[in-house]
């Protein structure tokens, strides 16, 4: 069986800044969750942040608070050691946390703290995509899921 990476927060752990979950319903992701398809990944607590904790966004290269606090290291090794645990445990493919400065995919908060977005990847999604994984977003788990149905296909006509 094809597993699946998923940042935590989406399928019920309490690991976001503010101590919440941001708990995605969606039948297919509870099936994959059922069937022990999905490994579930935080890479800021991975980088040794508390939970909660301040709020942070991109800023150029670096990770910061809203008090201006520099947290791009814990980010940094956060989304290192994501991307070494889906790597030890076969993982292909990833399904990200929008927005957020780690798992955000195309679109991230500014560093304004006004709730804007701009172009740009969080610190563990660039990660993952370097590594070679197939990245997806929250909003897009048909198309993961397109993805897991082909990559089944050309494993089998490899043989």
């Amino acid at each position: 069986m094809i597993r699946i990476g998923v940042s935590a927060c989406l399928i019920g752990a309490p690991v976001r800044y503010d101590g919440r979950a941001a708990t995605l319903e969606d039948k297919l992701l509870d099936t994959w969750k059922a069937e022990g398809r999905l490994m579930a990944v935080c890479p800021e607590v991975l980088g040794g942040l508390p939970t909660p904790r301040p709020s942070a966004e991109r800023l150029g290269n670096r990770v910061v608070t809203q008090s201006g606090e520099d947290q791009t290291d814990a980010f940094v090794a956060g989304a290192e050691r994501a991307v070494r645990a889906l790597r030890s445990a076969g993982i292909k493919a990833v399904i990200l946390k929008s927005k957020s400065p780690s798992c955000g995919l195309g679109r991230i908060y500014d560093g304004s703290f006004e709730g804007r977005l701009t172009d740009g990847d969080g610190l563990f999604a660039l990660a993952a995509k370097a590594e070679g994984l197939a990245v997806f977003r929250d909003d897009q788990i048909q198309a993961a899921s397109q993805w897991l149905t082909d990559f089944n296909q050309s494993m089998e006509e490899i043989g």
